[in-house]
């Protein structure tokens, strides 16, 4: 197999946003071509690697490169967020998924919680840009985990920040921050919220009492993006669908939130087993760089 970067998908820029996050600048010129908001890509490091998928944040069709944003909370997003500009990917197949069905409602609310705001950044992006009046809210634990605020403000016409301990923004949850946003504009007309399932669930929740309807992106365990593995298949209006297929967004009433929580769960300790050991390796070789 040739085995150069010209026939991989090198880094062409890396940031850290937060101790934990990192934000990539990778050279894939068809992804690039071809993206629409919502869209994503499974990644594989190396050609025995995981494939795992990520939403694509923004592209550029002339440079052939695409934007990538990594939480390490697990082996492979460990492992990828310890590479460096230079290095390149195995894979990065895309662009899969549907792209976010971009209408003209008026008023909005786009909710991102975590890393999700990532995932939340290009369609709050393509809602402005078909004439709606975004209002958005991006929430994490603490302050060092709120990403992309700035571009999230600049295509907003308001935007409200919270954090769980306080330590910036407004202190509570991003329901707390909706439920004054919605009581400030009974215009808005749908509710776009990207993060933790449970998360996702609150908003929706809060939204339907409200008689407002909420758009979800599921975060699911996933393989190949094809449809062809099963492992994304999520309960919606009691019937089987495919989140990489299918989705990866739905109207949230449909949901079954329970069934999905417990799907993502079922693979907690091998996950927890593989973590340790990436993280063995990864300590090990820092500490030969180090001497």
């Amino acid at each position: 197999m040739d085995d150069t970067l010209e026939s991989r998908f090198p880094i062409l820029g890396k940031w850290t946003l937060a101790p934990s996050i990192a934000r990539f600048r990778i050279r894939a010129p068809f992804v690039a071509r071809k993206h629409k908001a919502g869209n994503f890509v499974i990644v594989r490091l190396d050609e025995t690697g995981e494939r795992i998928p990520l939403t694509v944040v923004e592209s550029d069709p002339i440079e052939g490169s695409i934007t990538l944003i990594v939480q390490a909370v697990g082996k492979t997003t460990k492992a990828l967020c310890a590479m460096q500009v230079g290095e390149a990917l195995s894979d990065v197949v895309g662009p899969l998924g549907n792209p976010t069905p971009v209408e003209r409602h008026g008023a909005v609310a786009c909710v991102g919680g975590g890393v999700g705001t990532a995932e939340l950044f290009p369609i709050a992006c393509a809602l402005r840009d078909a004439g709606n009046t975004v209002h958005a809210i991006v929430g994490a634990r603490t302050r060092d985990l709120i990403v992309l605020e700035q571009e999230m403000r600049e295509c907003s016409a308001t935007l409200a920040v919270t954090t769980d301990d306080g330590s910036y923004g407004r202190k509570g949850l991003v329901t707390d921050a909706l439920t004054s946003l919605l009581d400030e504009h009974p215009e808005i007309a749908v509710v776009y919220a990207i993060g933790p399932l449970v998360m996702m669930r609150a908003v929706a929740d809060l939204a339907a009492k409200r008689g407002v309807k909420t758009i979800v992106s599921l975060n699911t365990i996933m393989i190949d993006g094809t449809g062809m593995c099963g492992g994304c298949r999520v309960t919606i209006d009691g019937k089987t669908k495919f989140a990489c297929v299918d989705g990866p967004e739905f109207e949230a009433a449909g949901v079954d939130f329970d069934e999905l929580i417990a799907r993502n769960r079922s693979y907690l300790d091998m996950e927890r087993i593989a973590d340790e050991r990436c993280s063995c390796k990864l300590a090990a070789a820092s500490g030969e760089r180090s001497r």
